[in-house]
């Protein structure tokens, strides 16, 4: 059974988000954790000198996140209702990212599915705040969808990469079976304006492709200066219905997430997209 973390503000972009993520693992059993974090307005004077989270002075606020997440419980039985899907609750008065890798460690988590944030004002936002850190922190990986984007059937998966580095096995691992949930057929994408490829990359994709040579998959190279530009031009004219990035150092989602707006890039994500975080306990071998 799959564990599924669910973030909540209660806003319209977390229900999107919550929506989504149910159908997406519509024909999958799992176990659904659906998390509203939040902080007291007041609090007594031992609590801020250290004392425990009880000594907070009851908050509306605590009241409001208990309904709030019943009704999102409601909403989901009543819209998306399904056998193979259970659901538990927790509300939280912690940090967001802080209690997202307690109940990670806790209950053992596969994944965490939530909303990105769209454009605001006349400036394109990559993320919002609370995404950003989820995937800055997150052990396991991060389903993010953007506000207003409803499910549809995943026919094509593309993976971006470069070749300049091995893989982690555990995270391909998972990426081949986000194609097994539906079926996909994987793409493996490579951006670069000169299409040779040198000894090293050649290494590299030659293990990435006995890895994944019991998939449904094929190799692709786009000309491009700027990844995250070429990347949505093919997402665009391929109607590619998800995107699978390594969350590692030095890849164009690190640069992403480490700048409030991304003006002089240029992207902005109109599909969702899963960061898959490396841990480099088994890496991919050389063939």
């Amino acid at each position: 059974m799959k564990k599924v973390l669910l973030p909540t503000d209660f806003s319209t972009n977390a229900w999107n988000a919550i929506a989504y993520a149910v159908n997406y693992l519509q024909n999958e059993k799992c176990l659904f954790y659906i998390l509203h974090t939040y902080t007291p307005t007041f609090y007594r004077v031992d609590y801020m000198m250290g004392g425990p989270v009880n000594s907070a002075i009851p908050d509306k606020g605590v009241e409001t996140a208990q309904k709030g997440l019943e009704k999102t419980l409601r909403d989901i039985r009543k819209h998306y209702p399904n056998k193979n899907h259970q659901f538990k609750t927790i509300s939280s008065f912690n940090i967001l990212t802080d209690e997202i890798e307690e109940v990670t460690a806790r209950e053992g988590l596969d994944i965490i599915a939530m909303g990105t944030q769209g454009a605001t004002g006349a400036k394109e936002i990559f993320l919002g705040t609370n995404t950003v850190h989820v995937i800055k922190k997150a052990k396991i990986p991060v389903l993010a969808i953007p506000n207003g984007y409803a499910f549809k059937e995943i026919d094509t998966i593309v993976f971006p990469t470069d070749y300049t580095r091995p893989y982690d096995s555990e995270a391909l691992g998972f990426l081949a079976e986000i194609c097994k949930w539906h079926k996909a057929k994987l793409i493996v994408l490579n951006v670069k304006e000169d299409f040779v490829l040198n000894k090293q990359q050649n290494a590299h994709k030659k293990a990435l492709g006995a890895f994944l040579q019991p998939m449904d998959h094929s190799f692709e190279q786009v000309k491009g200066e700027l990844m995250p530009n070429a990347i949505h031009e093919y997402v665009e004219k391929h109607r590619i219905g998800l995107l699978a990035i390594m969350n590692r150092k030095h890849t164009f989602l690190h640069r992403l997430i480490n700048k409030s707006t991304i003006d002089s890039i240029g992207y902005h994500s109109r599909i969702p997209f899963v960061a898959i975080p490396e841990s480099w306990e088994e890496p991919l071998k050389k063939t």
